[in-house]
């Protein structure tokens, strides 16, 4: 159970392929994110990756209109009903090709496919109980080339499909007398895109070019008249609806052939469609690729995107121009608006960039973009709250752990980061860069403030930071040197040299100011800093050194090196004390281009990247394979191996290759496949390992670049190829009981707290181990009486109790209760639990994180309330002066009227008299 971490969130990649969806109620949207979806929650700022993966790329996205199941399909053409209340796979079945669009009906009762140029109706799953979810009703032909995209009327009635042969064909989804099929044409593109106006059959279709046809029709939908069978007369009146379900199974999955001939009887009858109008969005010889299109049939909104990266809002049917933005140079991938009309996302998968646009504010409500290239290193911050990144595309990202959302973004650098870290303090980022500069940026105030340079340029590799924060160095790959700097001054201290290859690592001894490099030249050479920066010890190893780590408490370090092993050293005593041999366990598949296999290739693997636990027992390690390994130091044996991915789309991930890809002249990804709208050639320059920015595509090797756990244990985290994956300890979900008897059930519990013996009540819970069991016992203790039971605890239950607490804080609304628990028991058994702080280090991590989180939202209220009374006040006192001001010039001036009608009076009585 203490190893038992399951994939918890996809963090520094938000958009790959595919189409956007917003949830029904319009709060949440829904991204493609490789072969798994992400939720957007832009009520409550957070983003959730689901616990589930399809085996190739997701190319479209069917949501439900009630938003509770999902149909996710791949590129190969495989599809996984999902249900996104309960976040797990209902059904799989395969379309055998790769699928373009996939759309249900607004009343849930059908949706439509199209693949190659056929559109086929299915009945949506979940209506009705039925042994296979996916039952084909109606299979339509009529397109000449790939059909492209779909769309519904608001009844169901009919729908509507665009193909790259320059035509949309309206079908009816129901047997119609007077609608079987319609062509459109008047375009000269492929189209994009094709819409029903509201509670109508016009339709507006958008071409590749940037050509906009508004169809009239002739007809209204209530017009539309069913074709009854032989055994029913005309006069009987039953809907198509009826029928439809008096449907034997041998009449299910009929055809209907948009070539076919029709009778010249009753043709005057038919449902006829007129195009009204053109417009064009390429305007005085502009040519801009239309690429994607939304269009909200409410408020009769059109949005446009573009390859350029600009979009554009219209109004139909009037056309009039709203807004005209851009949101980058490259090409706008996919759009959708949510149900209320407010909310635009827009989809950009060159950038890897999604974006929600609220446009009658002109605001940004979510504006979220993952490394452009691979990431490289990450760490987390003291707290466990954030998580940094550095990626080859020279920018650096802090992430929250709590919403997934990246809040800031560092541009400095200008080349690939090697390296990323914290301080001590948790609010000063250190990264090394291939651009000569190590820089150090402050969370307060989101700005580089410290650039570190060497005196000669040079490429540092490699990065570490001393326990107070203090010292900071970095290794060369290219002079073989280690440059150490002071982080308050920012002048550089002392050049260490003595390797005889690149630094490939650094760390800092946790406890003391011990810094151990590692190096090509088969050594690891530990400086001491704070004696003239001598080499205090050299150890010898039988291959190059590719990381170095320390443990917790600072007596033992770990060292990979590229034989595939992993060693433990007393760096004290220069002494091995052990060593695992980890080649078995990287298990690398074979890459496409290989020309050897996988188990040979394997020979020549080594794990790239260390960490050890939080107390300090096991060691994390990965490489190039999709496989991360937790060993248990101590006994050295694996403890567990956790696959980051099952996704097909990446390179090195099956151990045979297919057969049925290779050829005489050698293997299919060799043939040249570019030209298409979307991609290029498949094929990697040579040496090239993430990419490049030319029009080549790249299927890019799966790799896992840098691990480490979070401080409080509680989970741990990898920069991959696919992103920054997060794997986290579900307590809910694990039936942990420890020390179990038969009396021990939640009515007995609950009759020990009634009789008030609430120590034994709380023992007992622990004991069954029921979240909200503890919770009900715990929250029945009065307030006055929990010193007392505090110390009437066995310490064995005083840790257990801390740990539940830090969990109970992130969603308990009782904050000063718990508060006064954690106080009491720390207060009472803070001697007893000082021995034992190894063990207990990533619990109280974990309630410091929980109580610093709190403590932080609680301090900007109660300062933005102070500050607020300020105002108040001295609004307040401005007016009471002005007031006071104003009453005394007004008594000046009655004193004054006084004194002069007293002398007018004493004139009028001297000239009466």
């Amino acid at each position: 159970m203490k190893f038992a971490y399951k994939f918890s969130n996809l963090l520094g990649t938000v958009y790959r392929r595919g189409n956007l969806n917003f949830t029904p109620d319009g709060n949440s949207l829904i991204s493609p994110v490789g072969n798994r979806i992400s939720l957007f929650d832009l009520k409550n700022n957070k983003s959730e990756t689901l616990p589930l993966a399809t085996r190739y790329n997701i190319a479209c996205v069917g949501l439900s209109p009630d938003g509770n199941l999902a149909i996710l399909v791949d590129e190969e053409g495989a599809a996984v009903l999902v249900s996104l209340i309960s976040k797990s796979v209902i059904h799989q079945f395969h379309f055998q090709k790769p699928v373009h669009s996939i759309c249900f009906s607004p009343d849930g009762k059908k949706f439509v496919v199209t693949k190659d140029n056929v559109a086929m109706m299915y009945h949506a799953p979940g209506k009705k109980r039925e042994f296979n979810a996916f039952v084909l009703d109606t299979t339509y032909y009529g397109a000449y080339d790939e059909t492209t995209c779909i769309d519904w009327t608001d009844d169901s009635k009919c729908f509507a499909v665009g193909s790259k042969d320059m035509s949309t064909w309206v079908f009816g989804a129901e047997r119609w007398a007077n609608l079987i099929y319609y062509v459109l044409g008047g375009h000269k593109d492929a189209i994009v895109a094709c819409f029903f106006e509201e509670k109508s059959l016009d339709i507006y279709t958008l071409s590749r070019d940037g050509a906009l046809c508004i169809w009239q029709c002739d007809t209204e939908l209530s017009g539309l008249k069913p074709r009854l069978s032989k055994d029913h007369s005309e006069d009987n009146g039953e809907s198509a609806i009826d029928l439809d379900e008096e449907l034997t199974e041998e009449q299910k999955g009929k055809e209907v052939h948009g070539k076919a001939s029709t009778n010249d009887k009753g043709r005057t009858e038919k449902v006829k469609y007129s195009c009204a109008v053109k417009h064009f969005f390429n305007k005085e010889g502009d040519f801009n690729t239309l690429t994607a299109a939304a269009y909200h049939k409410k408020i009769h909104l059109l949005i446009t995107g573009f390859a350029s990266g600009i979009f554009h809002l219209h109004e139909l049917p009037e056309f009039n121009l709203i807004h005209s933005l851009s949101i980058s140079d490259q090409r706008i991938a996919s759009i959708s608006i949510n149900s209320t009309g407010d909310w635009i996302a827009f989809g950009c998968a060159g950038l890897g960039q999604l974006l929600v646009w609220e446009w009658q504010s002109e605001s940004y409500v979510l504006k979220q973009q993952g490394h452009f290239n691979s990431m490289v290193s990450l760490a987390y911050s003291p707290d466990g709250q954030y998580l940094v990144t550095g990626g080859h595309d020279g920018k650096v990202k802090v992430w929250n752990t709590t919403s997934g959302f990246c809040f800031v973004t560092f541009t400095e650098h200008s080349s690939s980061i090697s390296a990323v870290t914290f301080t001590s303090s948790g609010y000063v980022i250190l990264s090394a860069s291939l651009d000569g500069t190590v820089r150090a940026f402050d969370l307060h105030r989101y700005r580089n403030f410290r650039t570190f340079t060497s005196p000669r340029p040079t490429q540092f590799s490699c990065l570490a930071v001393d326990s107070g924060g203090e010292i900071v160095s970095a290794g060369s790959q290219d002079s073989f040197e280690i440059f150490v700097w002071s982080v308050k001054s920012g002048r550089l201290l002392d050049v260490l040299a003595g390797h005889e290859g690149p630094i490939s690592s650094l760390s800092f001894n946790p406890m003391k100011c011990v810094l151990a490099s590692a190096s090509w030249d088969k050594t690891v050479r530990l400086w001491d800093m704070l004696d003239s920066w001598r080499t205090k010890e050299t150890l010898q190893l039988s291959s190059d050194v590719l990381a170095v780590a320390f443990r917790p408490d600072g007596k033992e370090l770990a060292v990979a090196s590229l034989d595939g092993q992993i060693t433990f050293w007393d760096h004290e005593n220069a002494m091995q004390t052990g060593s695992i041999v980890g080649r078995h366990d990287l298990q690398m598949g074979r890459k496409e281009l290989d020309k050897i296999t996988a188990k040979q290739a394997a020979k020549g693997k080594s794990f790239t990247t260390l960490c050890y636990s939080a107390d300090g027992q096991c060691i994390l390690a990965g490489g190039l394979s999709k496989f991360v390994c937790i060993y248990h130091v101590k006994e050295q044996i694996l403890i567990k191996k956790f696959e980051i991915s099952c996704n097909l789309s990446l390179d090195a991930m099956e151990e045979y290759l297919d057969r049925r890809k290779m050829t005489e002249f050698g293997s299919m990804a060799l043939i040249d496949e570019g030209g298409g709208d979307d991609e290029g050639v498949a094929i990697p320059l040579p040496g090239v390992k993430r990419g490049d920015m030319s029009s080549r595509s790249f299927k890019p090797e799966i790799r896992v670049t840098c691990l480490s756990f979070s401080p409080t244990g509680r989970s741990w985290a990898a920069t991959t190829t696919e992103g920054l994956l997060i794997y986290s300890l579900d307590a809910g979900l694990i039936f942990d009981p420890y020390d179990l008897e038969i009396d021990i059930t939640p009515s007995n519990i609950r009759k020990v707290l009634l009789q008030k013996e609430f120590t034994k009540a709380i023992v007992m819970a622990f004991r069954l181990n029921e979240k909200k069991l503890i919770q009900e016992v715990l929250e029945s203790v009065p307030y006055n009486e929990i010193e007392v039971i505090s110390s009437s605890l066995p310490e064995l239950y005083v840790e257990k109790l801390l740990e539940f607490l830090a969990s109970s804080f992130e969603k308990s609304r009782h904050l000063e209760f718990y508060l006064i628990w954690t106080q009491k028991l720390l207060m009472l058994h803070g001697c007893k639990l000082k021995a034992r702080s190894n063990k207990l280090l990533p619990t109280v991590q974990f309630l410091q994180r929980s109580i610093h989180r709190h403590f932080e939202d609680l301090s900007k209220l109660c300062d933005w309330n102070c500050y607020n009374m300020k105002y108040i006040l001295s609004i307040s006192q401005q007016r009471g002066i002005k007031r006071t001001a104003e009453t005394s010039e007004n008594d000046e001036d009655l004193v004054n009227l006084e004194d002069s009608s007293d002398d007018s009076l004493m004139e009028e009585s001297a000239g009466v008299s």
